[in-house]
Order: C-alpha cells, then structure tokens, then sequence
C-alpha cells in the first residue's frame, strides 16, 4: 500500500501541472504515454509470437500520428482521416503475404494490431482534444472515472456480496457497480454545476452522468478480459503498485470515448 500511494503521488505531481497548463507540452505527455498503452499490448501480443519488426515501428508512428493530429485544436470537432485507414491496412496486411507463415504472422495478428493502434490513437487524441476544449470537462471526466472506482471498491468491500463478472473480475461485485456509480455520478454532478453550467438542463447531465460512470466500469471489464484472455495480473509493472498505463487508464480510455457521443447534449 505504501508504494502504491507514493506512486499516486508522484503521478500526481508530474501529471497534474501539466494537464493544468495545456498545449504542446500536455500534448507531447500524452503522446509518449500513448506508446506505453502501445507497447503494454504489444508485448501481450508478443507472448504468443514475435511481430515483425517494421510492422512494429510502423505501429508506434501511426499512433503518434494519430494521437498528435490537430494537437492544438480547442474545437470539438472530429474527423476520422480514410487515408490513415488504407495506409493501416497495408502497413498490418501485407505482412501476411510477404511472410506467408502464419506461425509468424498471420491475419489474426494484423486485426490485433488494426484495433490496437486505433484504440490508442483515437482515445488519446480525444485526451488532447478534450483538455484543449475545456480543463473543467476535461476534470469533470476524471471525476467519473475515479470517484465511481473508488466508491465501486469502497463499496464491493463494505458490502458486496453479488459478484458481478467473476469469470473476468473476481473481486467486482453488483453492490460496488451500484455504489460507484452512484457516488462517481453524483461527484461528478456537483462538479458540473458549480464549476461549468449550472443552467444544463438537470435530466440532460444526469442521464449523461451516468451513462459515463457504466461506461467507464465497462472499459474496466473490457480490459479485465484482455488480462484474462493472455493469463497475466497487470499489463506492466511500469507504476509501482499500480500496474500499467492500460491498468489505471482502462475506464477513461472508454469514457473520453463515449463523451463524444454526448457532446451536442451537455
């Protein structure tokens, strides 16, 4: 416990002056964090067989690409570039054909690869985006996610007796889904009205709220599987105590994702 709270500390100090100031430097954070997202499933891939190596650089520039794209916008407006996409086919597909061995490269490798580095590039492009937007929306998600999964965990640990997906996550229970979402929900609420809009029509922000908060505790789950699938605790042992990029960002990752389906509302 001790090294995991020093642990918190020392992100906290290091993220959080720059989350605060913005701009190329916030930018230039989030790329480099982005390759380690990258990398930690990369690596999962690379348990099974070893990818080619100009696959596997091609890989990290896409999604620096991807993550750095209109870094300086403050715009909410998204775009998805069809030139990114064929060249992604390309770089990940014709590995396959060059290699023609799918014990070493096969198309099932390509999909993986596909998905991850539009996963990581796109949710962290939306990161940038987000911050450059509003800090306050950018805080208000944070809450979210942190806030429903501390409450989740304070709660599954007073009172959880239902377990919720124990084929994935043992330790989450019902009452900690219920908990968290409640209290992250109505954090995060509070939050929104007396530091954005208070004017928001209160329905509109509730529904949105908690969307958000499932949302984020489904991200959790999702990568959850991802651990399960390849037999391993943590994605790295990068944050001491704490595990990897993937493991403290799992939640945000689908959250920053789902809040722009939201945007036109709240």
């Amino acid at each position: 416990m001790k090294t995991r709270v020093i642990s918190a500390i020392c992100m906290i100090a290091i993220l959080l002056p720059l989350l605060i100031v913005g701009g190329e430097l916030f930018a230039f954070l989030v790329g480099v964090i982005g390759c380690f997202a990258l990398r930690e499933l990369l690596q999962l891939f690379k348990k099974e067989k070893n990818l080619p190596f100009l696959t596997e650089v091609l890989a990290y520039l896409t999604v620096l690409y991807l993550i750095w794209q209109n870094y300086d916008s403050n715009t909410l407006i998204f775009s998805l570039d069809y030139r990114v996409l064929v060249l992604l086919l390309f770089i990940f597909f014709v590995p396959t054909v060059l290699l023609s061995d799918n014990k070493k490269y096969s198309f099932q490798d390509g999909l993986s690869l596909l998905g991850s580095t539009l996963l990581i590039g796109f949710a962290f492009h939306l990161f940038i985006v987000i911050r450059n937007y509003s800090l306050n929306t950018f805080i208000y998600l944070i809450l979210i996610t942190t806030m429903t999964d501390t409450f989740a965990l304070l709660t599954g640990m007073w009172i959880g007796k239902t377990k919720l997906c124990p084929a994935i996550s043992p330790k989450k229970t019902v009452e900690g889904l219920i908990g968290g979402t409640f209290m992250g929900s109505f954090l995060a609420i509070l939050f929104y009205l007396t530091v954005i809009d208070a004017a928001v029509p209160f329905h509109y922000l509730l529904i949105v709220t908690v969307t958000l908060s499932l949302v984020g505790q489904l991200g959790d789950l999702v990568f959850s599987q991802i651990k399960r699938y390849y037999n391993v605790k943590d994605f790295s042992n990068l944050i001491p105590g704490h595990g990897g990029i993937l493991d403290r960002l799992d939640s945000i990752i689908f959250v920053v994702m789902m809040y722009t389906m939201f945007i036109s509302i709240i």
